[in-house]
């Protein structure tokens, strides 16, 4: 089994179909998956920025998570992901990303204490972790968004993706795995890319094109 670690920023919906399938890959039992966080606004920084100063709209999210892998363990950041993500993702209308009782909510729907979001946010230094964390994946890696899956445990290769529009079935998702994880191994290899065709398959992007449509009709 391949022991993976998947950086993640709930504002992403690439980034959270990309989640869904290896949660998928882990109950197949082809990854085991260690979650960490990383920050769209922090890599979109403008330059100069002081990454540490900002209020983010995906920080009390991340905050928490990192909080909840205290607290609880790591296995608990990647149900609270999952369940939080439903919540901006799949669940039209769509919570915002930094709603506070959408975050509460998604503590309880684990089992965890909703008031590990309060523990957070009181705690200035939770937001300097998530960027430490970030920062330190960035400088070893070079990465630069999410999706990105990082092997051997999060000590080895990473790759940003892949980005995919829908969940595979099993058999194409075991597939797709072994073809990233192949390629990602392979130190020399730096970019396939091609344009987005679609947009993901989530409840909330085709919610949300249905709204544009009624507005301009």
């Amino acid at each position: 089994m391949e022991q993976i670690r998947f950086h993640f920023d709930p504002r992403c919906p690439w980034c959270y179909q990309t989640s869904r399938w290896v949660r998928r890959l882990e109950e197949l039992g082809e990854v085991s998956v260690d979650w960490a966080v990383f920050s769209l606004e922090v890599v979109n920084l403008e330059e100069g920025g002081d990454p540490r100063a900002i209020d983010a709209v995906s920080g009390p999210s991340l905050r928490t998570a990192l909080v909840l892998r205290d607290k609880v363990g790591p296995e608990a950041v990647g149900k609270f992901y999952a369940a939080f993500g439903a919540k901006v993702w799949e669940q039209p209308p769509p919570v915002a990303v930094d709603d506070l009782d959408a975050i509460r909510a998604s503590l309880e729907e684990i089992g965890a204490d909703p008031g590990l979001l309060d523990v957070a946010m009181a705690d200035r230094s939770t937001w300097d972790r998530v960027v430490d964390e970030h920062e330190a994946l960035v400088q070893r890696t070079h990465s630069f968004g999410v999706p990105t899956i990082v092997l051997d445990g999060g000590e080895g290769n990473a790759i940003f993706g892949p980005v995919i529009s829908k969940v595979p079935d099993d058999e194409t998702a075991v597939e797709l795995w072994k073809h990233t994880a192949w390629l990602t191994r392979h130190g020399d290899f730096a970019e396939l890319k091609r344009g987005r065709a679609k947009l993901p398959d989530l409840p909330v992007i085709e919610w949300a094109a249905e709204q544009r449509k009624k507005e301009k009709g």
